[in-house]
């Protein structure tokens, strides 16, 4: 039996690998997504205080820490039983639609754009972000830049650092913000509705108006029939930092909606000895394998999912995309998952609308923005949608606060079985007898993986800590001076 290796995988955050093993004539027989590295965060964090954990665990990733920090912070207050005050959790919110912004940002433009910018079959060399603005021009390039910048901005102005955010605190947070930081990110998240207008109006262009591109993302290379999960609003529309789950089957109906210290009646999670992630699955329809269907009870949670799982978005432009979203791709739900690049530009949009929501909220520069706690903590769950999916965040602690339990299940994870699947059936349609395997082939493969967005900086981890690392020092004439390695031939 032939093995094709992908090894590393390619543009994503993290480390993993394909495995696709050819039978006797050539064609797939099966396909491993291995993720090589042991996840040991739950074990690091018990014996600490609870409090600790919204600066702990966001140091789990520094692509997304924003996540990490705020369902932390949620499921400190959960054990501690305490409801922050209304100008706290608009903050947070606010905090977490300009890391949204600036995340879906990165992800679209950097990481999954070149596929359809240069195409997928572009030379290596140029099937990267720097191809993508050679190509659009210095100026999208520079528009790109500019709302990175606007997404850490306003996270640091609220969260006190651009990465790893350090003020929500059991309760609330430690500070608020002034009206002279209002404006400011009030105009930041203007330029943002603005900018996210652009791209939408790019993806048309580049991609939706590319035929070629159309039918690949209609075709059935990447389409599967699974369940999707979402947090919404008590409107059921999109919201990233607080509601409640929502749970839509393949044909569009819904399951259920739970709330967030329910999770343990919905979410269970699989064992399969290749790997050292888990895959979860819903127990109200139990784990069949990884297979499509009603039966199945595989289930998605990215941009695409959350709009499935919804009835609308809660922003005016946003939902006008959401329509518009749905009425193109032929009605709810929507199964190819390429077109996930699509809803999280959608996402985008509804982040910056939100950012101008909350910042010209009255409330947004109140002073009562932390409530102290004053029960015995126990036990709390907290949950948010990163950008990649649903989140969650389970704490036990003694009566001291000194945890006895952690669990996370985080976006990646959520995804791990789907993201298995889209990897197999891609396999399947390129790889054929009597075809020759070519890197542009493979890259389609990885294709599958990158519609999910996924982040192994946070889903699996070495617990050695290992890390393969070359530094070469030269001096002013460019010349070799010292080579020092550690853990590399």
């Amino acid at each position: 039996m032939q093995k094709i290796s992908i090894d590393p995988i390619t543009r994503l955050e993290g480390h993993g690998k394909i495995d696709i093993f050819l039978d006797e004539e050539g064609n797939v027989a099966n396909t491993y997504f291995q993720i090589p590295e042991l996840r040991g965060f739950e074990r690091f964090c018990v014996g600490r205080p609870v409090e600790e954990m919204p600066l702990l665990t966001n140091r789990i990733c520094g692509v997304c820490p924003e996540a990490h920090h705020m369902a932390a912070a949620k499921a400190a207050d959960a054990v501690y039983k305490v409801d922050p005050p209304p100008t706290a959790k608009k903050l947070r919110e606010l905090l977490y639609s300009g890391f949204f912004f600036t995340d879906h940002t990165t992800h679209f433009y950097a990481l999954a754009g070149p596929d359809f910018v240069m195409g997928p079959d572009a030379p290596v060399a140029q099937r990267n972000i720097l191809g993508v603005i050679h190509k659009v021009g210095l100026e999208i390039g520079g528009k790109v830049i500019q709302a990175r910048k606007f997404g850490h901005k306003i996270v640091e102005i609220i969260g006190g650092r651009k990465i790893h955010p350090c003020t929500s605190i059991p309760g609330g947070l430690t500070k608020g913000i002034t009206e002279e930081e209002r404006k400011e990110i009030e105009e930041m998240g203007r330029w943002g509705v603005e900018f996210a207008l652009f791209s939408l109006k790019l993806f048309n262009d580049i991609v939706l108006g590319n035929k070629e591109y159309v039918d690949l993302i209609l075709g059935d290379i990447y389409t599967h029939r699974t369940y999707s999960i979402g947090l919404v609003d008590e409107r059921n529309r999109v919201n990233f930092y607080d509601g409640m789950a929502s749970v839509v089957d393949p044909e569009g109906e819904r399951l259920g909606k739970y709330a967030t210290p329910e999770y343990v009646d919905w979410i269970a999670e699989h064992v399969e000895p290749w790997t050292y992630l888990k895959f979860p699955y819903l127990k109200k329809v139990g784990w069949k394998g990884f297979v499509d269907g009603m039966d199945s009870g595989v289930y998605f949670s990215t941009p695409l999912a959350r709009l499935n799982a919804a009835d609308g978005m809660a922003t005016p432009l946003a939902q006008e995309q959401y329509q518009k979203f749905y009425e193109t791709l032929g009605g709810k739900p929507v199964h190819q998952r390429l077109a996930t690049h699509w809803a999280r530009l959608i996402e985008v949009l509804y982040a910056a609308e939100r950012i101008v929501e909350l910042s010209t909220d009255p409330e947004i520069t109140g002073r009562d923005f932390h409530r102290v706690p004053t029960e015995t903590p126990t036990e709390g769950v907290g949950t948010v949608e990163a950008p990649r999916g649903h989140l969650t965040h389970h704490y036990k602690t003694d009566e001291r606060g000194i945890l006895t339990e952690v669990n996370l299940i985080v976006g990646t994870t959520n995804n791990y079985a789907p993201i298995s699947m889209s990897i197999k059936k891609a396999a399947e349609n390129l790889i054929k007898k009597g075809k020759v395997v070519t890197e542009p082939m493979l890259n389609m493969v990885e294709m599958a993986f990158r519609a999910y967005d996924p982040c192994f900086g946070c889903a699996a981890h070495t617990l050695p800590g290992q890390m393969p690392l070359k530094i070469t020092i030269r001096d002013a004439k460019g010349e070799t001076v010292e080579v020092v390695k550690q853990y590399c031939e």
